[in-house]
């Protein structure tokens, strides 16, 4: 299972990332989304890695907080490292889609939840 919530935290990144590229005009070659999902998908890999480690389950709206704000944060140091540009708009937009994103699926799958049970 949480592969399956760590499957759908990396797809809300690559959709922020595909929508950003294409926002930008900065094409969605396979080159391009790998060179900005990179330091996201090693914030992710950080953040699950500490649900992990501390038991913690990735159901939680506490856990989509958490995920998403390891996620921005060492997504935008690694971005500065590789010489990639974080502008505060950008740290913004970023931290809110990924939030929102991962903030959204748990809802759904709660809800779902809720309903095969009733």
């Amino acid at each position: 299972m949480r592969a399956l919530r760590g499957s759908l935290d990396f797809a809300v990144v690559l959709v922020f990332v595909t929508i950003g590229r294409a926002h930008h005009n900065d094409g969605e070659t396979t080159r391009g989304i790998f060179t900005t999902t990179w330091p996201f998908a090693v914030g992710l890999i950080l953040a699950w890695l500490f649900l992990i480690k501390t038991k913690r389950g990735g159901w939680t709206y506490k856990a989509a907080v958490l995920v998403a704000s390891v996620t921005t944060a060492v997504g935008m140091i690694l971005r500065v490292i590789a010489g990639q540009g974080t502008a505060t708009s950008f740290i913004i937009v970023a931290f809110s889609f990924l939030l929102f994103g991962m903030l959204a699926w748990r809802l759904i799958a709660k809800r779902l939840e809720k309903r095969r049970a009733s």
